[in-house]
């Protein structure tokens, strides 16, 4: 964990306050995403159900980092960082579960939502696509003489190896946009290892390669992850150019629920990278005093509740009837009736 600053009145607080408010953030995706799990498990859910468990503070700190008119593109384990960012837990079970009260409408996979209009875009599958598409944002926005905006992405270290990671870092290099692009190293692309996934010593060094700042972060610690994120994102808004940050850490479950992990080298999680970093930011927060071990207790267990009454709610909920749908692949009527 990061030192706390004694030398300025108040550091401490605010630094107790930033870590408290992200902790709760984190907790309640993981609450969550465990009632996501058991929905899958009972059949509930329609698709795939895929797990940030070991990756919540560094997705967390992308999210609480961020201003409204801001650009954020997350990915499938960045449920921490899509609430910080504003979303609820009613929207994400509504998208989950298929109803068509949601942001979504009920359409879709459960992991494309989002609002474009806000700045909260909703993701494309492919690994590394979101690089180019937040980067096409952010030129758009020069484009319309806006300033001070900043678009952040977040990416599995598999991603890095793919041809729209280049391509879209590449371009936000030469624009020099306020681009940040957050890796999470979780160890493994799926069922890859890193040592079967890139030559470079460290994920870092391709910062070097497109003339882009690197930030290295210890993505099991909430403080580090805050603190780091917090400067590159800084540093983007202040002109800076695109930020590239490396995050270390341990994906705790499976590529999905349906994946059981088998293939994981067990003396990982045996290693400080393998920490789960929920339990270290708690044992933090305690050890400084910012709050107690019934206290978090009891925000779990008051987020159990609101979870568990929100899924019951929206499990009531009508689900889209495709002979009244008027959806269309084009932007307006106006549009579909032209080129019909």
């Amino acid at each position: 964990m990061s030192e706390v600053v004694k030398s300025r009145p108040g550091a401490e607080r605010d630094q107790g306050r930033e870590i408290v408010k992200a902790y709760r953030t984190m907790l309640a995706a993981r609450v969550l995403e465990e009632k996501l799990a058991a929905l899958y498990r009972g059949g509930k859910i329609k698709g795939g159900v895929f797990l940030g468990r070991g990756q919540e503070a560094l997705s967390v700190a992308v999210g609480q980092n961020l201003r409204p008119g801001d650009i954020f593109a997350p990915l499938i384990r960045d449920q921490a960082g899509r609430m910080a960012f504003g979303d609820t837990i009613l929207d994400t079970l509504r998208t989950y579960l298929g109803s068509s009260l949601g942001s979504m409408r009920g359409r879709d996979g459960n992991i494309h939502r989002g609002r474009p209009r806000e700045g909260y875009y909703a993701m494309i599958s492919h690994l590394g696509a979101m690089i180019p598409v937040v980067t096409g944002g952010l030129l758009a926005r020069r484009l319309q003489g806006q300033s001070g905006v900043v678009g952040a992405t977040c990416i599995g270290d598999g991603g890095t190896s793919t041809g729209a990671f280049h391509e879209g870092l590449n371009a936000a290099a030469v624009e020099k946009l306020p681009l940040v692009v957050v890796v999470a190293n979780n160890q493994y692309a799926y069922s890859t290892p890193n040592s079967r996934q890139f030559a470079c010593a460290d994920l870092l060094d391709k910062a070097i390669g497109y003339g882009v700042t690197g930030h290295k972060v210890d993505g099991t610690s909430l403080a580090d992850c805050l603190r780091v994120i917090g400067v590159a994102i800084t540093a983007a808004r202040a002109g800076g150019g695109p930020q590239l940050i490396v995050g270390d850490l341990l994906r705790l479950v499976g590529h999905g629920e349906h994946d059981d992990a088998s293939y994981v080298d067990p003396t990982l999680r045996r290693k400080p990278v393998g920490q789960d970093c929920i339990e270290l930011a708690g044992a933090y927060i305690i050890q400084q005093g910012w709050a107690s071990a019934e206290q978090l207790a009891n925000w779990r267990e008051e987020l159990e509740t609101e979870v568990d009454a929100t899924a019951g709610r929206v499990m009531r909920e009508p689900e889209p009837d495709p002979a009244d749908e008027d959806w269309s692949a084009l932007s307006t009527r106006e549009l579909e009736d032209h080129f019909a």
